[in-house]
């Protein structure tokens, strides 16, 4: 069970406190949102309608907290559930309960259970069924028995416990099963593997080299770490997953190298601290001036030595490689999620006229699809201007056929196989279309959704392939409205989506998606379903069952109305009302992010300024409602009004600005009437291009040519750049100067020219 921010009582642990901490807000900001989460709130209602409630925390925010609240949850339950298991044993001593009170990550709860953990028969466990754990413990405790001469060697001590009838033959038999013990123990001890893990952190390397059996052909892409060591906390995010991929792959060898006589000299200091000893001296190591442990400190320390090569050396590899791992994909993740975003909210090209999508391809011809401009199609064709077919002429003149004969402006070009080809025939077309122009679209996840149930339902009528240029067409005209129809996994938007948590990564994108959609609202009218679920407190259910309310009633007239939706009540309407538009309903203020809660106000405010909720009908009326509102003092009229000042100031700027979709206010893509070779290219030349991909290392950009160029994070600007995606952003129009052109490798190398 969980412990929510408003049911602590004296002692329990405060999550509210913690997050504010971690996040450097207030306490009740924490509790509140954790209360409105609790409530089952979504996060982009709370960001937008319950400001005052958090104190205007943002979305980023919020969803930390929401994830981070998630986490501190699951540690404070399996801190219990330990706690539990301990008692259950009678392990639960109060220094242990202590030590579980403070710890402050999984991984410190895990290591504190681990020396009690049920486990598989060891060779510490037969050691004690010999009966040799008295034995062990004089050599962990570097106390002598008292019934032994203080001046009697160990195998006097060990010769005590020889007893061939549990399998103690001999004397080496007894040292070595009771040192196998202290090993053990040694090992599972937590702050020994702390000082283990932080020394090996702070000071190992990870060395990677040409595994021997590598295919050659997988192998040649991993060449730059056939003789790679580097620091482990000096390691780059990208580096760790490469590295990762390749040793996957078979092509790589990894291992992480640490001096381990200083990890067994420092856990026998830690160790003996413990005892009363005191290995600061080189020659304390040999037990020093006192007999007893001249005779039980060898022992010690070679049995961690043993335990940290056999038992500890190994777990502290593992336990390091999935660290780094995690943290890589975390990084990775945030770029995929930041690279996503800016491709969603690319603006919309608002065509009066026919856009022309053409999905390339060689032996099976390239599809070609004309979409109206809401994305309705009006034609589609199929054409062969290149091998094995090489019907170019017919395939020119089918093309400006359809340019006529659906006046069509603009053809976007999907960017994949024979895209480059298919440039130079619409290049040509152009010739004599002055009028029109072309734009390479990033076809990923394409073919995937042409393939899907949701695309066989929206074009029943066209064959698999076609589906595809319809789609590169449409997202043109909205791309968010498209590409949420795709999984986010498969649109290519980082260089290592497919090696990172599949799970974590679907849930990141799909914030990242959900963001969005609520960002830029939502026609409720003629969105689809795969665009609807998305909207706060939608299910996948809910949306499908909205489209098929829509198609029953007509259209909606009312937000209201979504109450007689079957299967969407009074929760799901308060979270998703304010996010869905309807431009020509009965209720004006329904093409607003007014929520419907907050109607009156809304009302009361336009009476104010001498206006009505019908002038928001009208481009005339809502410029005179927005001249109007400049003149209001929203402080003094929220207070006048009973609502806090944020809300107010959200209403207003609803009021002002009906309908509007922010991605408008973006730089429009850049089109092309003309086409470049990579032979074209020279170092100086400066051109214009589209950021396809923003990465640790850099961007890519699309300058007309078949291969995207690399500005490298060294020639992002004069100053030391350390985070590309603070220059740079996917979508982003840029001027760059040609460095390098490496025709052989199809390489390109650019600087940002001065913005």
């Amino acid at each position: 069970m969980t412990t929510t921010a408003t049911e602590l009582t004296p002692g329990a642990f405060d999550l509210a406190q913690r997050l504010a901490d971690e996040l450097g807000i207030a306490r009740w900001q924490a509790a509140n949102t954790l209360l409105l989460l609790d409530q089952g709130n979504t996060v982009p209602f709370i960001a937008r309608y319950r400001k005052e409630r958090t104190g205007e925390l943002d979305e980023e925010t919020l969803r930390r907290l929401k994830e981070r609240a998630a986490a501190l949850r699951a540690l404070e339950e399996r801190r219990q559930e330990v706690r539990r298991l301990l008692a259950e044993q009678g392990n639960l001593t109060p220094e242990l309960d202590a030590a579980l009170a403070t710890a402050e990550s999984m991984q410190r709860i895990e290591d504190l259970y681990r020396p009690y953990r049920p486990r598989r028969r060891t060779r510490a466990q037969i050691a004690r069924e010999k009966g040799l754990e008295p034995l062990a413990e004089a050599v962990l405790t570097l106390t002598w028995p008292p019934d032994i001469s203080p001046g009697a060697s160990a195998e006097e001590l060990a010769a005590r416990f020889v007893d061939p009838e549990k399998g103690v033959e001999q004397v080496e038999d007894a040292l070595a099963g009771a040192l196998d013990i202290v090993a053990e123990v040694i090992s599972d001890d937590p702050d020994v593997r702390a000082l283990a893990r932080e020394l090996t952190s702070r000071r190992g390397m990870l060395s990677v080299e040409q595994a021997k059996d590598a295919d050659p052909e997988i192998a040649r892409e991993y060449e730059i770490y056939f003789a790679f060591a580097e620091k482990i906390s000096r390691l780059r995010p990208h580096q760790v997953l490469a590295i990762n991929r390749g040793e996957r792959q078979g092509a790589l060898k990894v291992r992480v190298e640490m001096d381990a006589q200083a990890v067994v000299e420092a856990i026998g200091r830690l160790w003996t601290r413990r005892h009363g000893l005191s290995l600061s001296a080189k020659s304390d190591l040999q037990g020093g001036p006192d007999p007893v442990a001249r005779v039980l400190l060898p022992l010690l320390l070679r049995a961690v030595e043993d335990g940290y090569r056999r038992l500890l050396g190994p777990a502290v590899e593992r336990e390091l490689r999935s660290a780094l791992t995690e943290e890589a994909e975390e990084h990775a993740i945030g770029v995929f999620a930041q690279n996503l975003r800016k491709l969603l909210l690319q603006p919309p090209v608002r065509s009066p006229a026919s856009v022309i999508g053409i999905d390339p391809g060689y032996r099976t011809g390239c599809k070609v699809a004309v979409v109206d401009p809401t994305g309705a199609v009006l034609a589609v064709e199929t054409i062969y201007p290149h091998p094995p077919q090489s019907r170019w002429s017919e395939a020119r003149s089918a093309l400006a056929d359809l340019v006529d004969r659906h006046q069509a402006a603009i053809i976007a070009i999907g960017n994949g196989t024979a895209s480059r080809e298919t440039e130079r025939l619409v290049a040509e077309l152009i010739q004599t279309r002055p009028h029109v122009r072309y734009i390479v679209v990033n076809e990923a996840g394409a073919s995937v959704y042409s393939a899907s149930p949701l695309a066989k339902k929206e074009l029943p009528g066209l064959d698999v392939s076609m589906r595809g240029a319809v789609s590169i067409a449409r997202r043109l005209l909205d791309p968010l409205a498209e590409l949420v129809k795709i999984d986010p996994q498969s649109i290519g938007v980082g260089l290592y989506q497919h090696d990172v948590n599949p799970k974590r990564l679907g849930q990141a994108l799909a914030d990242v998606v959900e963001s969005c959609v609520n960002y830029v609202g939502v026609e409720l009218n003629t969105a689809s379903a795969a665009l609807l679920r998305h909207v706060a407190g939608i299910s996948e259910r809910v949306a499908q069952a909205i489209v098929a309310h829509r198609s029953a009633l007509g259209r909606f007239t009312s937000r209201a109305q979504l109450l007689d939706v079957p299967g969407l009540g009074p929760k799901t309407f308060e979270q998703c009302a304010g996010f869905l538009r309807i431009q020509e309903g009965a209720e004006p203020l329904d093409r607003t992010a007014v929520h419907p809660e907050s109607y009156e106000t809304a009302r009361a405010v336009l009476r104010m300024i001498g206006a009505r909720p019908e002038d928001l009908a009208s481009s005339q009326g809502v410029q005179a409602v927005a001249e109007r509102l400049k003149g209001l003092d929203p402080e003094a009229v929220a207070a006048q009004l009973g609502v806090g000042a944020p809300t107010l100031r959200d209403i207003c700027e609803a009021l002002a600005k009906p309908g509007r979709d922010p991605r408008e206010e973006l730089p429009q893509p850049l089109f092309r009437a003309d086409v470049f070779e990579l032979d074209d290219l020279e170092p100086g030349m400066t051109l214009e291009g589209t950021v396809t991909n923003v990465v640790d290392f850099g961007a890519f950009v699309d300058i007309g040519v078949e291969r995207a160029g690399l500005i490298h994070v060294s020639q992002m600007g004069k100053g030391y750049v350390k985070n590309p995606h603070e220059v740079l952003a996917v979508g982003d129009i840029v001027t760059v100067r040609v460095i390098q052109v490496d025709r052989e490798r199809g390489r390109i190398s650019l600087a940002l020219v001065d913005r």
